[in-house]
């Protein structure tokens, strides 16, 4: 699934998304309303990851839905 197919999804997703980063919460994955920067920030935030890393998990995320 490209990313414009995840957005336009992205309330059928969030479920998924959880599971995947359950540090995020239902606050987090509503600000990010699909959009993929905002996803990446939060996980950087959340996680303290590097933005690539951060960017490598949203790819295989969108990849797998």
């Amino acid at each position: 699934m490209n990313w414009d197919q995840v957005k336009g999804n992205w309330t059928q997703i969030t479920g998924q998304a959880r599971e995947q980063w359950g540090k995020l919460t239902d606050n987090d994955l509503h600000e990010a309303a699909g959009e993929r920067e905002q996803l990446i920030g939060k996980l950087q935030e959340k996680y303290g990851m590097a933005k690539e890393q951060a960017e490598r998990e949203v790819d295989d995320f969108a990849s797998r839905m």
